[in-house]
C-alpha cells in the first residue's frame, strides 16, 4: 500500500484536475448556448433557400446548364473535413478523422484525393497521410458567414475549373449537446434535386428563373458550407462540455476513492502505534 504522502499527493493531483474540467465545462457550456442559438436560427434559412430552388428547378424544363450541376467522371476527389482545433472534447474529431479516411481509402479507393482541413486537428493528422492542399483552421477565430464564403468560392472555383470531379464535406451534425451525428454532404457537383409533383402556380419571374437558379446556386453552396461548420462548431463545444463532465465526475470518484484509502492508511498505521505502544508497556511490565 503506497505510504500516507504519496496517497495526499495523488489526492492533490486529481483535485486540481477535478477543477479544471469543471471549470472547462462550464466554459463549454457558456459557448454552446451561443452556438447552438446560432445553428437552430440558421437552419430555416438554409431550408427555406433549398426548397425555394427546388421550386424553381421544378418549374424549368430540361436541364439549368449550371456548371455547378456538371456531373464528370470521377477522377480527383477533394475532402473537406471539419474538425477543431483543440482537442479534450471525446470522440468528435476522431469520428470525423475516421469517416475521412474510410472515404479516401474505401469509397474512393483507386481515385486521386486530396483534403482541404477547417481545423487544426484534421491538419496535423491528415497531413501525415494524405496531401491537404489547404488548411482553414483560423476561420474558428471569426467564424462569420463572408469568412466561410471564401471558403466555398474557392472550392467552387475548384470545381469549375476542373481539378476536381467531385467535393466532400465530412462534419459533425449538432443533434443535442451529447449527440453529435457525423455527416458527409456531397458539395459539388449539385445533388439532383427530389422533386414532388405538386400543383405549379402562375408566377412571374424577374429576371427569368434560369437567372434566378444561377444567383441562387452560389448562395445556396456557401450557406450549405457555412451550416455545417456551423453545426460542428456547435457540436465540438457539445463534446467538451460533455466530455469534461464525465471527466469531473471520473476525477471526483478517484478522489473519494483516494480519501477512503488514505482514511484506512492513516487508521491502520495508528493501530500499529497503539499496538507498538502497548507492546511496549507490557514488556516493561514483566
Amino acid at each position: 500500500m503506497a505510504n500516507l504522502k504519496e496517497i495526499r499527493n495523488r489526492i492533490s493531483s486529481v483535485s486540481s484536475t477535478m477543477q479544471i474540467t469543471s471549470a472547462m465545462k462550464m466554459v463549454s457550456a457558456a459557448k454552446l448556448k451561443k452556438a447552438q442559438d446560432a445553428i437552430t436560427a440558421m437552419r430555416p434559412y438554409a431550408d427555406k433557400l433549398t426548397e425555394l430552388l427546388q421550386n424553381l428547378s421544378a418549374s424549368l424544363e430540361g436541364d439549368s446548364g449550371s456548371v455547378y450541376a456538371d456531373n464528370r467522371v470521377v477522377n480527383k476527389v477533394l475532402i473537406v473535413s471539419v474538425t477543431s482545433n483543440r482537442g479534450l472534447c471525446g470522440a468528435f474529431n476522431t469520428n470525423i478523422l475516421k469517416q475521412s479516411v474510410n472515404l479516401a481509402d474505401n469509397v474512393y479507393a483507386g481515385k486521386s484525393v486530396d483534403f482541404v482541413a477547417v481545423g487544426k486537428k484534421a491538419n496535423d493528422f491528415l497531413g501525415k497521410r494524405f496531401n491537404v492542399i489547404a488548411n482553414h483552421s483560423e476561420v474558428y477565430d471569426d467564424l462569420t458567414f463572408d469568412n466561410v464564403a471564401e471558403i466555398a468560392e474557392s472550392l467552387m472555383t475548384l470545381f469549375t475549373e476542373g481539378t476536381y470531379d467531385r467535393i466532400e464535406v465530412v462534419y459533425n451534425k449538432f443533434k443535442n449537446a451529447a449527440t453529435q451525428i457525423v455527416m458527409t454532404e456531397q458539395f459539388l457537383p449539385i445533388v439532383p434535386l427530389e422533386i414532388e409533383e405538386t400543383a405549379s402556380a402562375d408566377y412571374t419571374f424577374e429576371p427569368s428563373k434560369l437567372e434566378i437558379i444561377e444567383q441562387l446556386i452560389p448562395k445556396s453552396l456557401k450557406t450549405q458550407l457555412y451550416k455545417g461548420i456551423r453545426d460542428s462548431f456547435a457540436s465540438e463545444h457539445g463534446a467538451r462540455m460533455t466530455a469534461m463532465h464525465k471527466a469531473t465526475d471520473n476525477a471526483t470518484e478517484m478522489r473519494d476513492q483516494l480519501k477512503l484509502t488514505y482514511n484506512k492508511a492513516r487508521q491502520a498505521a495508528i493501530t500499529n502505534e497503539i499496538l507498538e505502544i502497548v507492546g511496549g508497556a507490557e514488556a516493561l511490565n514483566n
